[in-house]
């Protein structure tokens, strides 16, 4: 409860600085655009060509296999990363007091592209180690995959606001944000709660509450309004899922101010920045 608490206090105080700025929603909507545009562009002709269809009885894979997998991971992070850039940068503008907007954002992204996209290539490259320690080692191999994706998340977490504030390349931003972590909340870091939190306990009740619905109107003859019922609840949790998205970018924004400056930005309290991550027992 306590987590959850800070969580909601943290998640209120973003959706002051959206309220400010309502076009910062874009930026997630782009993104999910462009990832739906990147997973049509590389899978929908290797489904078509059925060049999946070995690698799912577990014969042999082609090298070119990987190089078309590296080459997917890549553009996604890429385009991730470019309108997760825009967002931080145009609510780092806002919290700096400026008026940002779409174009400010995007610009700053643009400005960023080298940067974003050796990151997205480190990004590919860890993404692709472990995918490939999940399936080669076995349960033990997915343990392991997990522990080590969870250090990198924590390691990797101000990268962007890093990428935007400082002009440094890929793997300095890393070092830098792991730097910044270590030096602001201490070592052994371990995640105390966020944005996620909240939105992930809203969008789960919205996709019960709404299955729910759908059920019961189904079994009572109500097929039209069960429709109805079951596309209003999928886009309640797409909606929900682009605000989460939103106040995860000013969130990260504001730790970064936090981590950099020592005190909070303006809406934000500092205490609850400062109980952001926490020790491992």
């Amino acid at each position: 409860m306590g987590k959850f608490a800070r969580s909601w206090a943290l998640a209120k105080a973003s959706m002051s600085v959206l309220r400010s700025d309502k076009e910062l929603l874009v930026f997630p909507l782009l993104s999910v655009l462009a990832v739906m545009l990147v997973a049509a562009t590389f899978l929908l002709p290797l489904f078509g060509l059925g060049a999946l269809d070995g690698a799912q009885r577990g014969d042999s894979v082609p090298p070119l296999f990987y190089l078309w997998a590296f080459a997917f991971y890549l553009v996604q992070y890429f385009v991730v990363f470019f309108f997760t850039t825009a967002l931080v940068g145009a609510a780092m503008v806002r919290l700096d007091g400026g008026d940002p907007t779409v174009g400010t954002g995007l610009r700053i992204a643009a400005g960023k592209w080298v940067s974003i996209l050796g990151y997205a290539a480190i990004a590919a490259t860890v993404g692709m180690i472990l995918r490939g320690i999940e399936q080669r080692a076995g349960i033990v191999g997915r343990i392991v995959a997990g522990f080590v994706g969870v250090a990198w998340t924590l390691a990797t977490f101000l990268t962007v606001p890093v990428l935007v504030a400082q002009d440094v390349g890929p793997v300095e931003a890393v070092k830098e944000s792991a730097t910044l972590l270590k030096r602001t909340w201490g070592e052994g870091l371990i995640g105390n709660g966020g944005i996620g939190l909240v939105g992930g306990l809203v969008m789960a009740t919205v996709m019960i509450v709404g299955a729910a619905l759908v059920v019961f109107l189904v079994q009572a003859g109500l097929g039209g309004l069960a429709v109805a019922v079951g596309v209003c609840a999928l886009l309640a949790f797409v909606g929900i899922a682009l605000v989460q998205s939103a106040l995860g970018g000013i969130y990260s924004a504001a730790l970064y101010r936090y981590a950099v400056a020592g005190d909070a930005p303006a809406g934000f309290d500092g205490v609850l920045l400062r109980d952001a991550f926490q020790r491992k027992a």
